[in-house]
Order: structure tokens, then sequence, then C-alpha cells
């Protein structure tokens, strides 16, 4: 049997890929018309590509084809289409598809005021970037924004640098042409949707003083962190684990069985909690995809030849307490009783954040996963990063998690007049570190795939008219496996004592942290790869420049991860931080179908 679930009952497609397929180039282009405003060419340029193996393989050939045209046919595209709420609107001479998606969206709806600021906000965005502002208005989960968040992205992208808004423009184009094939297609989006939809609902749970300002900040054992366990608790069992238990550390963890007892497991899962001000898809997206997929085996009645196991991570951005990877960590029996003592903010010790939760600290050692009785670890993780994003592709395959190092600095050199010292007399500790930092940057980027960071810098009691005498700064180095970032590191540190050298002034360096890369094991790398081409979409391997709660499985068991694509230029640990039901919709669908070919594996 199949782990492609049932679809729910969807309207009768206007259009097949059989269908599609099968016509003459014609008739093709004839058949989706509309689906890029006024834009016929776009259609005509990918039809080469077919067969389209799925409505993925068809949308991935569209991109492709815009891709390939020159700047000036993508401006005129993007000319093409209506302004929002603007005279095509008043006029009524929208198309059938803007008339809809503007009205979904409330745009042929608007007060007086909201009209006027709406027109305004086109005035001066066609001022600067001479083409109309394009925002696919039917959003993420296809069902339309709300018109103020329609008014506050206009605001936001009107700062954008033209050549980034283009790339802005296009790839909400594309995704209006998305929702618009899911039209015609009558595509089946119902277990995104869901899995959308369980992002939202959790995010209602927000750590005190952030709630008042619409912020969502979930930090470790507050009431909202255990709000939100109790909720992925209770959708467990509502989607048919056998069991569910929140374990001695607060980790949410649901089983489902295998065929016979004793079988090994497949583990899986991702942290619930958050940075400050964050965004509801980091971590989470990972509970809750094999969460929809667990449903779907449970509502066919059907078991795997081996166990599965979720697991919701109680910790892993250290943000109320310096203890990282708490969650994940006491799986392997990383915990480290000394963090029991740390304090938060308010003087609350860990201990005692423990006992609040109800939570036993004598329980820890209990909760060690043996790795023999595991087959692996897989993770699916919102990317993070503009990556994806940028090539219009919806997963990508993780191939290692990037190794990093991190130092603490401070150059000493000689505060001085900055009005009477010559600049050849000068001891400047800033200028010191500014030359670092460009060649990081310089020397990072020599890889390819590595990074260099300078994200703290400060000149203490520095002034407008003094040459800075002291400067303090960070340094993040990270690459995909441990090797490259050796070098990196030694050729940076290398650099920034001649730096130092030449300018005559002093260094002072300390080392705070060195973690090693996680390397994707390529069996299971070669599963997401075989399960993404399966949908149709174009293989795309990229190693991962954050941590995530794989790395520390890592050190225990086998491990590979699934990104997936996020909007907004693919921002994350903030609020704009999202994906689209489509995109969620695949990676539900990819993971079904690790299961169902390891489950093949498994009975051979």
């Amino acid at each position: 049997m199949s782990l492609t679930p049932s679809p729910t009952p969807s309207p009768t497609p206007s259009l097949t890929l059989a269908r599609l397929n099968a016509a003459v180039p014609a008739e093709a282009v004839a058949l989706l018309d509309g689906v890029y405003e006024h834009s016929p060419w776009i259609a005509q340029r990918a039809l080469p590509s077919r067969p389209f193996r799925s409505l993925a393989h068809l949308k991935h050939a569209l991109v492709q084809a815009l891709a390939a045209s020159t700047v000036a046919e993508q401006i005129g595209l993007v000319r093409a289409h209506p302004e929002l709420a603007g005279k095509a609107m008043v006029s009524k001479t929208l198309t059938a598809e803007s008339t809809n998606e503007q009205s979904k969206a409330g745009l042929t709806d608007c007060t007086p005021e909201e009209f006027a600021q709406i027109q305004q906000l086109n005035a001066d965005y066609n001022a600067k970037f001479g083409f109309p502002f394009i925002l696919a208005v039917r959003g993420p989960r296809g069902t339309g924004l709300a018109k103020r968040e329609i008014i506050d992205t206009f605001a936001r992208r009107l700062h954008n640098h033209p050549s980034f808004e283009l790339g802005e423009a296009l790839r909400n184009i594309h995704r209006i042409a998305e929702i618009r094939l899911n039209d015609k297609f009558a595509a089946d989006v119902s277990l995104g949707n869901d899995v959308w939809d369980w992002q939202e609902q959790l995010s209602a749970h927000t750590d005190p003083g952030y709630a008042e300002k619409g912020q969502l900040t979930v930090t470790y054992l507050t009431d909202a962190h255990r709000a939100c366990a109790a909720q992925i608790s209770a959708l467990m069992r509502d989607c048919g684990f056998d069991s569910v238990y929140i374990d001695a550390v607060g980790n949410v963890v649901g089983r489902y069985e295998a065929t016979q007892p004793g079988a090994r497991t497949l583990l899986t899962g991702s942290h619930y909690d958050t940075v400050r001000n964050g965004g509801k898809y980091d971590g989470r997206l990972g509970i809750f995809v094999p969460m929809a997929c667990v449903r779907e085996l449970e509502k066919q009645n059907r078991r795997l030849p081996f166990a599965f196991e979720v697991v919701g991570f109680a910790e892993e951005e250290g943000q109320r307490y310096k203890a990282t990877f708490l969650g994940s960590g006491a799986l392997i029996g990383h915990f480290d009783a000394r963090w029991l003592d740390q304090k938060d903010a308010d003087g609350i010790t860990m201990r005692e954040a423990m006992q609040h939760a109800g939570l036993n600290e004598a329980d820890i050692p209990k909760i060690q996963r043996d790795p023999s009785r595991y087959l692996g670890f897989v993770e699916v993780h919102i990317e993070q990063g503009p990556v994806l994003t940028e090539l219009d592709l919806p997963l990508g395959i993780v191939t290692s998690i990037n190794g990093s190092v991190r130092y603490v600095g401070e150059v000493i050199g000689m505060a001085s007049h900055a009005g009477t010292t010559p600049m050849d007399r000068r001891r400047d500790a800033a200028a010191a570190v500014a030359e670092l930092i460009l060649y990081t940057e310089q020397r990072a980027a020599k890889d390819g795939n590595s990074v260099g960071t300078v994200g703290m810098l400060e000149v203490p009691s520095g002034s407008i008219n003094v040459v800075p005498g002291r400067c303090k700064f960070s340094l993040d180095l990270r690459a995909p496996n441990n090797a490259q970032r050796d070098a990196l590191a030694n050729d940076v540190v290398s650099a920034l004592k001649d730096i130092c050298e030449r300018r005559g002034v002093r260094l002072e360096l300390e080392e705070t942290m060195r973690a090693a890369a996680a390397p994707s094991a390529p069996d299971w790398q070669q599963r997401w790869e075989k399960a993404v081409d399966a949908l149709g979409i174009p293989l795309f391997r990229m190693p991962s420049g954050a941590g995530h709660d794989a790395m520390k499985l890592h050190e225990v068991m086998p491990q590979a991860m699934l990104f997936v694509r996020g909007i907004n230029s693919g921002i994350s640990h903030n609020p704009l931080e999202s994906s689209t039901n489509d995109d969620i919709q695949l990676a539900v669908q990819a993971f079904q179908l690790l299961l169902n070919n390891l489950a093949a594996e498994q009975a051979h």
C-alpha cells in the first residue's frame, strides 16, 4: 500500500498533466493562459521540458523559462501586472484572475483612508522602481492576506534596493502563478494547509512582555513553553501516535510503533523553543511535518516495519539559559548537571524552573537513547537563508551542517587626538579590526561555502575626536567540514596577527567555541534525494550554515536533513519568517516517500 494519502474532495480539475503533455504547442499555451499576466511567452519557452512529471516539475519549468529571459523581458512581465487597488481595479479592467485575488484580499473593499494610502504607496513605488508593486495577495496559505499586512509589506519593500526588489517582484509573480496553477489543476495541498495551520496555532503562546507587542518568544520552561508542549502533545494524540509523553527535560515524544515489537526506530523531530521576537517555523516545521505523516498512516491503518519516533525538542536556542541543544543533547547523554545552577535574568535557576514544571532532574539520565536501537535521525527544517528562494526551489538536500569556531578579542592601540595625530603615526585599534573584517569577508568568499562574521564591534569610551585606542570584537567562522573550517580560521587569525604587527597594536584573542561539522550520512542523504526526485523537483545540495538538533544526534547515529524554502527572502529568527502551503505540502510528501522507500528496503 502506498503512503500517499487519499486526497480530500476537491473541485474537478479543468486541466491535467496528461492533457497538457499531449497538447500541441499552441493548445498547451492556451491551456496555461492567465497563469502569467498577459505573458504567454513564458509557457511557450517552458514547453520543451515536456513531459512534465508532476505539477511541481511544471512550475519549475516555468520558473526556469523566466530565469533564462532578459532583464527587459522580466521588467516587461512585472509591468504587465496591475497596481494593487489601482486604476484597473477602479475601472474594472482587471483580468479575472487578478480580480479574484484582489477581492480575496479585501482590496476591492478599501476604506477611503486605506485606498488613499495604497495610492500614495503606488506612486512612490513607481517613482523609485519604474514598475508596479507585485505581491501575491492570496498569501502563503492561499486564502488571502489581511489589508494591514499588504500595506505594511508595501511600505517595507519600498526601501529595498532596485535589483533586489526586482527579484522580490518576480518571486511574488511565481507565487501568484503557483496559486493559479493550483486552481487550474485542482491541486490538493491539504497536508501543507494543516501543517501551516498547526504552526500558526502554536504561535498563540508567547512569553510575558512579548505577547503585548505581538511578538513570538518561547524560552525554556516558561508558561508559554509548557503550553506549547501541551498543545503538541494533544495534537500528537489526535494524529494517532501510540504513546505521547513529556520527558524529564521537557521534550515532547510521540511514538508510532512498528508492525513487530522490538523493531528498530527511525528518529526525527526538531525544537519548539524560539529566539526572542522570532519566527513561527524555525524548528517547529520539523515537528509537524512528520506528525502529518503519522496521521496519514493512522488513517490508512498502516504500520511500518520500523517504529517512528517524533520528538519536539524542548530547547535548542539557548535563550533563557546558556545551555544550547539541551533537548537533543539529553537524548545522547550530554546533559551537563552544572546547567541546573544557571540563573535566568530573573534569578530563577534551571533547577527551580524544572521543579516548577514538574520535571524530575533525577530522571534525566534515563532518557538517554541506545543508538543501536535506532536506524538514524532525519530532520526537516526551514532553510533560514536566501539560497532556495533565489533559486526558486522548494526543497534542498543538506550535505553537511557547518562546523564553526568562535572568538572574542580586543585590539589595544593608543588613544590620541584625532586632529593632531598624523595618519602615519596612529595606532588605531578600530582601523585594525576594520581591516580584519574586510579580510575575513574576502577569505571566506574564496571557499564559496565558508562564511565569516564579525557580529559584535565596540570602541569602549570612544569619542568623535579621538583615535580609537581599544576595539573589542567577535569573530564567527563556519565551513562544511572541519578541515575547511580550520584552514579558514588559521588564515584569518594569522592575517589578524600580521595586521596588528604592521599597525603597531596589541592583540588579545580567546577561542570561545569550536563545534565539529556534521556531514550527512551518504545513505540517508540519498534517501532524501530519491524522495525529492520522485516529486519531479530538481535536486539541489547545500550545506547548512546554522546549527540544528541533527548536529547532536550526529554524534551517535547517522543523520541527514531536508531544507524547505522560506519566503521573504528566506529570512529567519524574525517575525517575517514563513513558508507556503505548497512548499510544506512537498516536504510532507517527500517525508512520506522516504518512509515508504525505507519500508521497502526493510522488507528486503
